[in-house]
């Protein structure tokens, strides 16, 4: 069919990996704007097009917020590394989902005219910043730094802090706390003893560690028995109760990606291929209830079911017509949550992922999502007319981007929707931060140290009217029974100063 000039279209994508080299010098490893340049440079390769012509169209550079280097506005850097000047720079805010919102937002923009090329990219470089750290020789880190008087970006997204001032207090200040919240939700709502619920989470992890060993940018491309998976020891040790070390996203990797998106018309006039262009067919966002206090249970996600629904409708179609699928992975209780509220089954858990997910193809950031879309296009362009989907996921199960993409042009455009006014009007729980007295418990996890002791319980109760309510252990009897027996549905005591006896 003929096809309007302004449909956007992916034409470049880039991954970098640079793994440890032994015997290199942690002091000359490279910084994460540099990653960011050759993420491009590999992208404007790889979309076939005349060399450099994207690059130097483009008008928008768009920033993933690295976490390894504080920039002021790091699209400067990255623009002066491959000698373009586009007018608008910007840095999106924290969250796993930026990569799919920012670039629907692109592909809303270049269907509307207002822009012709984009460009997407992030990095992170904390395995070289902790490798600096512990290195006894202490190198200095020679990468760039900028006056705080560095014209600013444009900021993509709002800034919102993650949690309550309660929940803050309570210890739900990180993800690695937060997450094990729903994955111990999830076993109490299906049933499952510990032991079972466990086993069957390791083999739904080792399955995505099957997909990293194959991909060539994977940060840790060795397949794992769901054995190792499961088994706490030394080099896995227990980090938030049920989640050992392998079940985490690995952060401590130097990773880039890159996408260059533009308008069929601008696709042309680079001499792009056909044969690379992978088209945003549709694209959705919406946050569930912000904070953990308001939603009404913790092992959901009515905001993905919701926007998942919305993005295949707009694209006529279902969920048995996507070929490929990349959830979003960074712990075991994502996957779950996505699978169940997008309509897939979990016992194939290769159909789940095209990287192999952070915690082995490697977890960069804010960026994991533009190499997940990066991997789709390369799937897709081997499966012509195929449908793809990816989501992203922000914070503590909050925030939500889904995207789906094809070889083939969508019929009736890019289309999107933001569905979050029904999202809002789904039921959610009343937080009870100044309750004490008797309350059940909803789920939990047990924090440990580097040393693999137990630490800190954080216990998510129920008040009798059904407000939400936390409180803390640090004793070790009652630390080691939420690991040993069930812990959900147990009564409990919250006292005034947030300490909860369980019985």
């Amino acid at each position: 069919m003929a096809l309007d000039p302004r449909t956007p279209v992916l034409v470049g994508v880039g991954q970098v990996t640079e793994r440890p080299v032994e015997g290199a010098a942690v002091g000359e490893r490279r910084e994460p704007v540099d990653l960011m340049a050759s993420a491009l440079r590999a992208a404007d390769g790889d979309s076939g097009a005349k060399p450099g012509r994207l690059l130097a169209r483009a008008a928008s550079l768009r920033v993933m917020v690295p976490l390894s280097w504080r920039y002021v506005n790091p699209g400067i850097l990255v623009a002066q590394r491959l000698g373009i000047s586009p007018a608008d720079q910007a840095l999106s805010v924290i969250g796993g989902n930026t990569p799919q919102t920012v670039v629907s937002e692109a592909a809303r923009q270049i269907a509307a005219g207002a822009l012709d090329v984009v460009l997407v990219t992030g990095a992170e470089c904390i395995y070289t910043r902790v490798a600096a750290r512990r290195d006894p020789e202490r190198p200095v880190l020679g990468w760039t730094t900028q006056p705080d008087d560095t014209p600013p970006p444009r900021l993509m997204g709002a800034e919102r802090p993650p949690a309550t001032d309660t929940e803050l207090s309570r210890g739900l200040d990180r993800p690695l706390r937060a997450f094990p919240l729903f994955e111990n939700a999830l076993r109490a709502d299906a049933g499952e003893t510990i032991d079972e619920h466990q086993r069957r989470v390791a083999r739904l992890w080792a399955g995505l560690s099957t997909v990293a060993a194959a991909n060539p940018y994977a940060w840790s491309p060795v397949p794992r028995s769901a054995e190792e998976v499961a088994t706490v020891g030394p080099s896995n040790r227990m980090v938030s109760f049920p989640y050992p070390k392998l079940m985490n996203a690995n952060d401590r990797v130097d990773q880039g990606a890159a996408l260059i998106v533009c308008s069929v018309a601008a696709a042309r006039e680079a001499g792009v291929p056909e044969d690379r262009w992978v088209f945003p067919v549709a694209g959705a966002d919406a946050n569930d209830h912000w904070f953990l206090s308001h939603r009404a249970d913790l092992c959901s996600s009515p905001a993905l079911r919701v926007a998942a629904a919305g993005a295949l409708a707009l694209a006529g179609a279902g969920v048995d017509d996507v070929a490929h699928v990349d959830l979003y992975s960074c712990f075991p209780c994502a996957v779950q949550i996505g699978a169940r509220a997008v309509g897939l089954p979990l016992d194939d858990p290769a159909r789940l992922t095209v990287t192999g997910g952070l915690g082995f193809a490697g977890g960069p950031g804010n960026n994991y999502v533009t190499h997940a879309i990066a991997a789709m296009a390369q799937r897709l362009r081997a499966d012509p007319g195929a449908l793809g989907l990816v989501t992203g996921l922000g914070w503590y199960v909050t925030k939500h981007a889904v995207g789906l993409w094809s070889s083939a042009p969508p019929k009736g455009g890019f289309r999107y929707s933001c569905p979050q006014e029904e999202v809002d009007a789904l039921p959610q729980r009343t937080p009870a931060s100044g309750y004490e007295g008797d309350a059940t418990v909803e789920t939990y996890t047990v924090v440990h140290d580097r040393d693999g002791r137990p630490e800190l319980g954080i216990v998510a109760l129920l008040t009798p009217d059904g407000h939400r309510a936390w409180g803390n252990t640090t004793d070790d009897d009652a630390m080691a029974g939420l690991m040993e027996r069930e812990g959900c549905g147990r009564p409990a005591k919250l006292t005034a100063d947030g300490r909860v006896e369980i019985r």
